[in-house]
């Protein structure tokens, strides 16, 4: 019997939670007050920072599921590695989309060369890579042992990333959320609790999106599975 998503009370509180903390993040969001600078432009940091926070969380996923894949041979997390991968470009994307539309009105241009941009766009290169070279290999535990091996050393780019705007001097502001040290808000200190919120909320986004891709997936692999099957059952046949 298939796994039915619609029974699934779990994934359903979790994705209710979801959207309570996201509508919630919005909310904040637009009562913030205007910065003195940039206006109302600001409000796309609230958007922006977390987005970036989502994809170094995915991508850190995709390294862990793939060391947890080598450790124990369980295709659960190899499911998972997939699934976070896929996630990681896809709010990759939003991030760079977003910083796109904040850099144009604050430097004159929507893209440069800068050392965290740089970074950025190599990630795709990566996990594009990470998910291209998955669909080239057919044998399913040989497919998972090389993405887990891809995924481990492509999670170097998140501290190279983040520390990209404190190792190489460039147009890009330091860190807005510090892993080290305190963030500073002292104009506006709604703004940081508008940026806990917003990450705390994508944070709940990854989960909720990584526990149904994970399902997907898993639907996949058992058709992948009995597709299989099916295809050596006649060889069978005729060897019997």
């Amino acid at each position: 019997m298939g796994f039915d998503m619609r029974q699934d009370r779990v994934t359903t509180l979790l994705g209710a939670v979801t959207l309570l903390a996201l509508g919630t993040a919005v909310v904040l969001g637009l009562r913030a007050p205007l910065d003195v600078n940039q206006g109302s432009l600001v409000r796309l940091m609230f958007v922006h920072v977390p987005t970036a926070w989502l994809s170094y969380l995915a991508y850190g996923g995709t390294g862990l599921f793939g060391l947890l894949y080598l450790l124990t041979r369980q295709r659960r997390w190899d499911r998972l590695a997939l699934s976070s991968a896929e996630i990681g470009v896809l709010f990759t994307l939003a991030t760079i989309v977003g910083g796109m539309l904040w850099a144009k009105p604050t430097w004159g241009v929507y893209w440069v060369w800068d050392a965290r941009l740089t970074t950025t766009a190599l990630s795709l290169v990566v996990y594009g890579g990470y998910l291209l070279i998955r669909g080239l290999i057919d044998d399913p535990e040989r497919r998972a042992r090389v993405s887990a091996v891809i995924g481990l050393v492509g999670t170097l780019y998140v501290p190279i990333n983040y520390m990209a705007v404190e190792w190489w001097r460039g147009v890009h502001q330091t860190q807005t959320l510090r892993l080290l040290g305190k963030p500073s808000f002292e104009a506006a200190p709604i703004y940081g609790w508008v940026l806990l919120v917003g990450t705390l909320a994508f944070t709940l986004l990854y989960v909720y999106l990584l526990r149904v891709r994970g399902i997907l997936a898993a639907r996949e692999e058992a058709r992948e599975e009995r597709e299989l099957l099916e295809d050596l059952a006649p060889v069978e046949v005729a060897r019997g």
